[in-house]
């Protein structure tokens, strides 16, 4: 019996002939660009900054952004396809380090002046500066609404004190977008400032040890009495909790796609072993029991992708999808949590080995539950919405 699965994202309901153009753009400069070089990188825990340099000059970075600020303006499909292609380097460090900007950015692009926006927008996009969003702190996880890191006015400058924990890119920004206290307790006090990383007061840890990432640059940041401009702040003070929700709202998104892309590598990849491997004189797909895992793990990619991409559609249309990306996410991570484990499992001892691609994804995998926002956290959305 032969098994088949058709691993082709595009879906035509969704994607069209321009949106392939991008996906094999994105292909061609991973097959080059990354792909030789990528075990290296992870072992390293890093990857050159001249990536960033070499995406921005195939329009990898522009993807989705005014055209006025260097971008390439499109649907939210394009930015979809970006991901799944960057997502096929296997690493899923080198995709978050890469595309830190696409959580830094958008907070600028929505709640900017025009004199932020053409200041800090265009260098990213160009692949010459480095932007990380701020937002977690090592008491505070989650509960973005009682952030302690305070921002207090001080004449024409605001002076920061405080730190941050698990920032994507912390440590090779050349700016971060950063949540900061500058009102009453709660989310009504919270305000995004811009703070470049050479403002004195202005410190990096080094490098956080991770379980999975590995080729990410993930960073304490701390703030000692470090005076930032008051031209800084995103927005009117005490605005700041509106745009990180907003923003919140991509990243949720992009993380379901990553959850559903590291589910379907982890699938082709069991296909292609459980074809290969023999057990008792017999491939392992001669065997009911791995044909009948294959079949379950192909289920729940198809389900996870086609919700993901329907979420992603609404909010290209401008719906409100608060509750629903929420869905996708926790979806998305449950099915990438049961398909790496079950990947692993099909291959046995290999599995557990570095240098076979599913141990990766089974270590990667584990941070998209957390990131963006817990499952749990994401359950209390859905929960509340669903009830009020």
């Amino acid at each position: 019996m032969t098994f088949e699965f058709k691993t082709d994202c595009a879906c035509q309901e969704y994607f069209t002939k321009s949106h392939d153009m991008v996906r094999k753009s994105v292909r061609e400069f991973i097959k080059k660009e990354v792909l030789p070089y990528i075990d290296e990188w992870e072992e390293a825990g890093t990857f050159p900054i001249e990536i960033y340099k070499k995406a921005a000059d195939v329009g990898i970075l522009g993807i989705g952004y005014p055209e006025e600020y260097g971008g390439t303006p499109g649907d939210i499909f394009y930015r979809v396809a970006v991901s799944e292609e960057l997502m096929r380097s296997g690493s899923g460090g080198f995709c978050a380090g890469l595309g830190s900007f696409n959580i830094a950015i958008p907070p600028i692009l929505s709640l900017g002046t025009d004199a932020q926006k053409k200041k800090y927008i265009p260098p990213v996009l160009a692949g010459e500066k480095i932007a990380a969003l701020a937002i977690t702190e090592p008491g505070g996880g989650s509960d973005v609404a009682n952030l302690t890191t305070t921002a207090v006015k001080d004449g024409d400058h605001y002076i920061i004190n405080g730190s941050k924990t698990f920032i994507t890119s912390g440590n090779r920004a050349d700016f971060i977008t950063c949540a900061v206290r500058t009102g009453e307790a709660g989310a009504k006090g919270v305000s995004l400032i811009i703070i470049d990383a050479d403002t004195p007061g202005y410190s990096a840890a080094n490098k956080l040890k991770k379980t999975g990432w590995w080729a990410s640059d993930t960073a304490e940041i701390f703030f000692d009495n470090c005076r930032v401009p008051a031209e800084n702040l995103l927005g009117g003070e005490n605005q700041g909790f509106y745009g990180i929700m907003i923003n919140f709202q991509g990243e949720r998104l992009a993380l379901a796609v990553m959850a559903n892309m590291t589910a379907r590598m982890a699938l082709e990849e069991s296909i292609k072993y459980a074809r290969q491997r023999e057990a008792f004189g017999k491939p392992l797909t001669g065997f009911q029991v791995t044909r009948h895992k294959l079949a379950d793990m192909a289920t729940l990619v198809e389900a996870s992708t086609e919700f993901t991409y329907r979420v992603a559609a609404k909010i290209g249309a401008g719906v409100d999808q608060i509750k629903e990306v929420s869905m996708a996410k926790n979806f998305a991570c449950s099915v990438s949590d049961k398909v790496t484990y079950d990947a692993v499992q099909i291959f046995g001892g290999y599995g557990y080995m570095r240098g076979y691609l599913v141990e990766r994804l089974y270590r990667d995998n584990r941070i998209l539950s957390i990131g963006g926002g817990t499952t749990e956290i994401m359950k209390e959305i859905i929960s509340r919405l669903m009830l009020a």
